[in-house]
């Protein structure tokens, strides 16, 4: 039996309804929001895996009938997931992965499809609801609900779920996620916004979560989905722990004193090693959960007790940071940066408008990405060893997130024509490698000579928290990331903040420890900018010689047609003759790329030759066309024919114009009117007087 509640909800009607599509999956829900509609379903296996985690899967779906149009390609259906899907994927498993319950291992996937796309309404944030409402509904156990909620600013006011027109004209794209008591998740972008800024809107996004959680509850009442699963959580025998944790909390304190990453991991094998070996009689997924519930409880003691982090520093501690420019000698730009046991490097290249991206989307129809960046996560970057496939989920949202980060600084398109590409290539990773993404991409950038609107750097924070005492974490490393209790990243410019991303492990931080976090975030920013500024502050004034430079001229619209000429055969030609890449927009912009100047001036001329204007009184050198009866035909211009009348042929009279010039031959001639209609009149017989005067 069908169910539905509707509300009104920033100016439109959403509506989530359950019991009419997906009837056997655990839980199902359809959510509408204007015109946007979104299937989404949660299934759970009813055994437990054998695994030590909740084995979760997300997939979001993009669906061209959705938007009325056909898939492109050979096989005209949909292929390998987007980067918008991937990234839609991770945005909703983010804040619902803390909500299981500890122990609950059952198999589960949720995915949500696209069914109706509106331009104006993204299906993003309705998928994240829509995840929580199917779990809600289902006997999975689930400690939601919770809902998402997008915020855009607009001349200084916020927009609660902005539509996509607002979002063109909006300087702050943020996205909360949070239950009734905390907030779970941030994410977003902003042009340089202060930590006041974002506060408000990431509290404001909060209060607007309560309507969509109580629509939730509704439903939830009205369908009654009965008790939920019952989790069995495999303990080891009484004591063990205890006991454990006695032998051996002197040398897990000493070997969590290494500041080597593998020599501190070696050393934790070695341990773990032998626990497994003095145990025989209890399973090892139960000794590795303990060892992992101790290693955690001494280490979070310890940094309360002391104040000190494993690697030695206080909790505002930065680690050493190195910087490098310029160390690839063929590149348009390169930037290493290394922070601890953290190094990416970044490499800048220029391309033209022909190297933009394409790229589809249901809400934006087609359009061209003139910035990429490009994130690489190569397995020796941590001392392991797997198959080289193709790009991970994370690979795609590490690189979006320093792409957003690095954004805001980029200069427009007018005033920098060309198509910048940054690959980071992450060559070492203990902890945030995403923001030593930004840094690096920020190096390379000035190195190849962008003229930035100002550096940009990233850091990593952590928290650990336990009741009332918590304690905010700079620069943190992979250790404790998995130790504590948030993994929130923060880029930024001396002016501003320009992108944000923070998960919680826990149920929700409060909005004083979210600030907390950002100054303390931006302190560490600023430091880090520091440091890059002595290696380089400033983008270098020439490009490097091996980058194509980009010269720009205008002609007029009507004259396009005369540089591609038929087929595109004299384009085609100019391209063949100087060995430039040339562009042109339909209104009338040409901009023709080169690494050589040489070149592209020789390109240049024979543009302004084709797309010269007759002007009266010009003496032009013509080659005859056609000679007729009552005069000739000239080309003077590629493409551009005038007339000379008998009469107008030689001083005296002409019997016949073949007496005077025939046909392929050159000669001078002056313009002595163009007509309203374009005839253009010559005369041989100017030049030839003002010769002898």
């Amino acid at each position: 039996m069908k169910e539905s509640v509707t509300i009104e909800y920033a100016g439109r009607p959403l509506t989530i309804s359950t019991g009419e599509l997906a009837k056997q999956a655990g839980g199902s829900v359809v959510i509408q929001y204007a015109d946007t509609v979104v299937l989404v379903t949660a299934v759970a296996q009813k055994k437990p895996s054998e695994r030590d985690f909740l084995p979760l899967t997300v997939n979001y779906q993009e669906m061209s009938y959705a938007a009325g149009k056909i898939p492109g390609g050979f096989f005209k259906r949909e292929g390998r997931p987007t980067d918008r899907e991937t990234l839609t994927s991770r945005l909703i498993d983010r804040p619902i992965r803390p909500l299981f319950p500890k122990g609950f291992r059952n198999e589960t996937q949720v995915i949500a499809t696209v069914l109706s796309a509106d331009p104006e309404c993204d299906p993003a944030t309705l998928s994240i609801i829509g995840a929580s409402c199917a779990l809600t509904l289902s006997k999975i156990p689930f400690d939601g609900p919770l809902a998402g909620v997008k915020i855009g600013r607009k001349e200084g006011s916020f927009i609660i779920n902005p539509t996509t027109s607002e979002m063109a004209d909006s300087d702050m794209d943020i996205m909360v996620t949070g239950t009734r008591d905390a907030i779970m998740m941030v994410e977003g972008t902003a042009k340089f916004a202060s930590d006041s800024d974002l506060i408000e809107a990431i509290h404001l996004g909060h209060q607007q979560l309560i309507p969509l959680i109580e629509i939730q509850e509704q439903l939830r009442d009205k369908v009654g989905p009965g008790a939920k699963w019952s989790v069995e959580t495999k303990e080891a025998p009484e004591g063990f722990k205890e006991t454990l944790r006695n032998n051996i909390e002197k040398e897990l304190i000493e070997t969590f004193a290494i500041k080597a990453k593998l020599e501190r991991g070696e050393r934790q094998g070695e341990l773990l090693e032998t626990i497994v070996k003095d145990n025989p009689d209890i399973a090892e997924p139960l000794i590795y959960k303990t060892y992992d519930d101790i290693t955690r409880e001494i280490l979070r003691e310890q940094l309360f007790s002391t104040g000190k982090r494993i690697d030695g520093r206080a909790p505002d501690g930065i680690r050493n940071i190195t910087c490098k420019v310029g160390i690839l000698p063929r590149t348009h730009g390169s930037g290493l940066f290394t922070r601890g046991e953290t190094q990416a490097l970044a490499i800048t290249t220029f391309g033209t408008t022909q190297d933009e991206q394409k790229v589809e989307s249901l809400l934006e129809g087609e359009t061209f990405k003139t910035f990429l960046l490009h994130y690489n996560f190569p397995p020796f970057s941590v001392g392991e060893v797997s198959m080289l496939r193709g790009t991970s989920r994370r690979e795609v949202g590490h690189g979006n997130l320093a792409l957003r980060a690095i954004t805001p600084i980029l200069p427009t398109n007018e005033d920098f024509p060309y198509t910048i590409r940054i690959v980071s290539e992450i060559l070492e990773s203990n902890g945030s490698s995403s923001m030593a993404t930004v840094c690096s991409g920020c190096l390379s950038l000035m190195d190849a000579g962008v003229p930035i609107k100002e550096p940009v750097a990233g850091i990593a924070m952590g928290l650990v928290k336990e009741g009332e005492k918590e304690i905010v974490l700079s620069d943190i490393l992979g250790d404790e990331d998995h130790l504590g209790d948030m993994d929130f990243k923060i880029a930024g410019t001396r002016n501003g903040i320009t992108a944000i991303q923070m998960d919680i492990k826990i149920k929700g931080i409060t909005k004083e420890t979210m600030w907390k976090a950002i100054i303390q975030g931006k302190e560490g920013i600023g430091k880090i900018l520091d440091i890059m500024a002595e290696t380089l502050s400033t983008p270098r004034e020439e490009l490097s010689p091996y980058a194509p430079r980009i010269y720009t001229i205008n002609i007029k619209p009507d004259k396009i047609r005369d540089v591609i000429g038929p087929g595109g055969k004299v384009i085609k030609s100019i391209v063949e003759q100087t060995g430039v890449k040339i562009d042109i927009d339909d209104s009338g912009i040409v901009k023709i790329a080169s690494s050589d100047e040489e070149s592209a001036n020789h390109a240049i001329e024979i543009i302004r030759e084709l797309t010269k204007e007759v002007a009266v009184g010009e003496i032009y050198l013509g080659k005859v066309k056609k000679v007729i009866d009552s005069g000739a035909i000239v080309e003077i211009l590629r493409g551009t024919d005038g007339f000379v009348h008998i009469s107008q042929l030689a001083d005296g009279f002409v019997k016949k114009a073949s007496d005077i010039v025939k046909e392929r031959e050159e000669m001078l001639v002056k313009v002595i009117d163009v007509e309203p209609n374009g005839r253009i009149k010559l005369s041989r017989k100017a030049v030839l007087k003002e010769q002898k005067e």
